[in-house]
C-alpha cells in the first residue's frame, strides 16, 4: 500500500499541470510547490530538530535578492546568483546559529525573529539593494538562462524537481544516524547530550541545510515573478507561512509540509480573489484559527490526526474480530 501511495502521489504531481488548460491552476500548482519547498526546508530545523525558527525569511530574502543583484550589477542571468544566495545564506546561518543555539524554546524563536526584522529594516534603507523599492529582473527573456516563460508549467516542473530533491534528502536523513540525533535533540537536549549526541554541531548542520533550500526557494520565487522588495523577501509573514504550513500538515513528518501547502495555499488564493485586498488579512485570521485548533486538539498536525484515526479504526476492527471469535467459541461449545 505504501508503494501504491507513492506511485499515486507521483502521478498526481507530474500530471497536474497537464490536466488543466486554465492558467490559474498552473499558477496555483507552482505556488503550492514553492510553498512546500519553503515549508519543507523549515521542517528540517523546526520539525526534526525541534528548533522553532521564525527567521527563515532571512535565507529566503538572501536567495531572492542575490540573483537580481547579479543582474543589476553585471547584467548576467539571475541563474548565476543562485549559488551566491546559497553561500550567503549558509554564512548567515553560521553567524546566527552559533550564538542563538545556546538559547532554547521561545527564546530561540524570539532571537531569530528579531534578527530577521533587523535585516529587513537594514535592506529597506540600503540603496545598494534598492531600498524600499526593491530590485527587478530582466523584462524579457534574452536567452534560456533567464528562465522567463509565458506559461507557469515550466516553473511547476522546475519547482517539482527541487521539491523531490529536498524530500529525498529529508528521507535519507530520517533513516540515518544524523536523523536519530535530531529526534533525540527534539525530545530533550540535556538527555541527548548525556547520550553523547553532538547537539551544537547537529543543530548547526541542519540549520545550514535548511538555509540552503530556503535560499533556493527564494531564488526560484524571483525567477518566476522577476521582482523582490523587503516585504516580499524578508517579511515576517514569509517565516510565519513556513511555520504554519509545516505545522498544519505535520511538523517532523516527510510529507507534512506538502500536505499543508496543498490545503492552505489554495485557501489563501481563494480568499484573496474573493475578498480582494482584504483577503490577505482574512487569510491570516483563518490561519491563526486553524493553528489554535491544531495546537489544542492535535499538535502533530493532520498527518498525526490521520494516524490516530487509523489506529482507532484498527483497534475497533480488532475488538470486533475478537468478539466474533469469542461468540464463535461459545456457539461451538454450546453445540458440543
Amino acid at each position: 500500500m505504501k508503494r501504491t501511495g507513492w506511485i499515486a502521489l507521483a502521478l498526481v504531481l507530474v500530471l497536474f499541470p497537464l490536466s488543466f488548460d486554465d492558467p490559474y491552476y498552473e499558477q496555483l500548482g507552482s505556488l503550492v510547490l514553492l510553498a512546500a519547498i519553503s515549508a519543507s526546508a523549515w521542517n528540517l530545523i523546526g520539525g526534526y530538530a525541534g528548533q522553532v525558527s521564525v527567521g527563515n525569511a532571512i535565507f529566503f530574502g538572501a536567495g531572492a535578492y542575490m540573483p537580481l543583484l547579479f543582474y543589476k550589477l553585471w547584467m548576467v542571468s539571475p541563474l548565476f546568483g543562485f549559488p551566491a544566495g546559497i553561500a550567503v545564506s549558509i554564512v548567515i546561518a553560521v553567524i546566527i546559529g552559533i550564538p542563538t543555539f545556546r538559547l532554547s524554546g521561545h527564546y530561540f524563536s524570539m532571537a531569530t525573529i528579531a534578527v530577521a526584522e533587523l535585516i529587513r529594516i537594514v535592506v529597506s534603507n540600503w540603496d545598494f539593494l534598492g531600498a524600499s523599492i526593491g530590485l527587478t529582473g530582466p523584462a524579457v527573456a534574452r536567452d534560456w538562462s533567464d528562465l522567463i516563460f509565458r506559461s507557469s508549467t515550466p516553473y511547476y516542473y522546475m519547482f517539482l524537481a527541487v521539491l523531490v530533491l529536498l524530500l529525498f534528502i529529508t528521507y535519507r536523513i530520517e533513516r540515518s544516524r544524523f536523523g536519530y540525533y535530531l529526534r533525540a535533540i527534539r525530545s530533550g537536549e540535556r538527555a541527548a547530550r548525556s547520550l553523547g549526541v553532538p547537539v551544537s554541531r547537529c543543530k548547526l548542520y541542519i540549520f545550514m541545510l535548511s538555509a540552503t533550500f530556503t535560499s533556493l526557494a527564494g531564488s526560484l520565487y524571483v525567477v518566476k515573478f522577476g521582482f523582490v522588495d523587503p516585504s516580499s523577501g524578508f517579511g515576517t509573514l514569509i517565516s510565519v507561512n513556513m511555520v504554519i504550513i509545516a505545522a498544519f500538515g505535520g511538523a517532523g513528518r516527510l510529507l507534512g509540509p506538502l500536505l499543508g501547502a496543498v490545503i492552505l495555499i489554495p485557501l489563501q488564493s481563494e480568499a484573496n480573489s474573493f475578498f480582494g485586498g482584504g483577503g490577505t488579512g482574512l487569510t491570516y485570521i483563518i490561519y491563526g484559527a486553524i493553528i489554535m485548533l491544531i495546537a489544542r486538539y492535535e499538535p502533530g498536525g493532520l498527518l498525526e490526526m490521520w494516524d490516530r484515526f487509523r489506529e482507532r479504526r484498527a483497534s475497533r476492527r480488532n475488538k470486533a474480530l475478537e468478539r466474533a471469535q469469542a461468540d464463535s467459541k461459545v456457539q461451538n461449545s454450546t453445540a458440543g
